[in-house]
């Protein structure tokens, strides 16, 4: 049985920051089956107060300890190894990061940075890294939907680092099971009984399998036709939206009566 459901964020509850339609509804019918839920997403272009505050003006109901985001799991890193970081991130998410020491840096945050991923701001980042720096990476998101449009993500300015230096980047947020991990412990239940819903085939949906939870893709977002072809992992679901996902946790009877 399902007991605990991580929401991603962006294109599952809410696409270019209008509701997904009945998604308010579909958290709070989870609340109302006393599903515990979480909040769980790698976007970059928001600090973890801008993003709780975007979220409840929409709406939605939920508090500053149940979102769980990447960049606060890079900030928590870099605060507990002393590091140094320098930041290559979206204007927007510097606050995020903006009372630690930079000066001097001794580490890379790579995270989505838009306009920033320029040569002089790549090139820097290497430098760091070929001279001991480890590469810390928010998330390996290839791309995302705003506008209407599929947008590149920080994915392959990543493995574009990863390649030039010959290194592997320390992944924070999804597809990493320890970021997974740290979202279902905070639920309190076991890895099987929770429910990953997500937009995006890879990070969301394959990293939710790898680190044993159950998963469900949905058909918003970034979603596009045969993306749940790309799943290695078995036991996927695909649901039309975040509603579907909900209503198949809370009446599973129903949803397999009408298959």
């Amino acid at each position: 049985m399902i007991k605990a459901i991580l929401f991603d964020i962006s294109g599952v509850l809410h696409v270019d920051n209008a509701p997904v339609t009945g998604a308010i509804e579909a958290v709070q019918l989870a609340r109302d089956e006393q599903k515990v839920v979480r909040f769980v997403t790698n976007t970059s272009r928001h600090t973890s107060t801008d993003m709780l505050q975007s979220l409840l003006r929409m709406g939605f109901d939920l508090s500053m300890d149940e979102v769980l985001t990447a960049p606060g799991a890079v900030r928590l890193v870099l605060q507990q190894r002393h590091l140094r970081p320098y930041c290559l991130v979206h204007e927007q998410l510097r606050p995020e990061f903006a009372d630690l020491d930079q000066t001097s840096p001794n580490a890379v945050v790579i995270a989505d940075a838009a306009e920033g991923f320029n040569y002089e701001n790549m090139n820097r980042a290497f430098q760091l890294i070929m001279e001991g720096a480890p590469l810390l990476g928010v998330g390996l998101n290839r791309y995302f939907r705003q506008n209407d449009q599929l947008q590149l993500d920080a994915g392959p300015f990543i493995a574009a680092l990863e390649y030039a230096c010959d290194v592997e980047a320390e992944i924070l947020g999804k597809p990493a099971s320890a970021f997974f991990q740290t979202a279902v412990t905070s639920t309190g239940f076991a890895a099987e009984e929770v429910l990953m819903v997500g937009d995006d085939a890879f990070a969301d949906v394959e990293g939710a399998l790898a680190a044993g939870l159950r998963a469900c893709l949905v058909q918003t977002g970034k979603y596009t036709p045969g993306d749940e072809e790309k799943i290695r992992h078995p036991g996927a679901w695909l649901c039309r939206s975040v509603v579907e996902a909900v209503h198949r946790v809370v009446n599973p009877s129903d949803y397999y009566s009408n298959k």
